[in-house]
């Protein structure tokens, strides 16, 4: 099964990354707007077991995330993706990293730039078109985030909890 380790933001972030989403992203459908911070992963029921205890675990030492979407930002020419940009910092660097390091299944296909995408699959003139629109609105919002996730994939492809946890530590 396909697993992944991600955080939702608050419902106001979501809302405001969904009113593009519903346009512009082919996945809207499948998963809730989120930041990953370990891609994609095949695993089995053995091994979920103990992924599930050691991403517990990560969570007990890191105090919530703050987090801000300061704006709107592409990886274009690599690919036709749009994001808000969420300004990396220590501790969400340190989190993503101790995740790579202690669930070490599959090398990161990506470097990570922490966001949250807004659209994707679009065509050159879709993304240059849509891109130039956005980038005028902008975005810039803070707040902060409490809970991982274990995500997994079910078999239409869209994705779903299971297990969430909390941030109490002091990191």
């Amino acid at each position: 099964m396909k697993y992944g380790i991600v955080v939702f933001p608050s419902k106001k972030l979501q809302d405001l990354a969904n009113t593009y989403r519903k346009r512009y992203d082919s996945h809207y459908s499948k998963i809730t707007p989120h930041i990953t911070l370990k891609e994609a992963f095949e695993a089995d029921e053995t091994e979920i077991n103990k992924i599930s205890e050691t991403v517990a675990s990560i969570a007990k030492k890191y105090a919530p995330l703050n987090i801000h979407a300061s704006r709107i930002s592409s990886f274009f020419p690599t690919t036709n993706v749009i994001f808000f940009r969420i300004e990396p910092t220590e501790q969400l660097t340190s989190l993503h990293q101790e995740l790579q390091n202690q669930v070490n299944i599959g090398k990161p296909k990506h470097v990570f730039i922490p966001h949250i995408t807004i659209a994707q699959d679009l065509t050159a003139t879709e993304h240059d078109d849509i891109y130039g629109q956005l980038r005028m609105i902008g975005v810039n919002e803070q707040e902060t985030i409490d809970r991982i996730h274990l995500v997994y994939q079910l078999e239409d492809g869209s994705w779903t909890t299971y297990e969430t946890y909390r941030f109490t530590g002091a990191e």
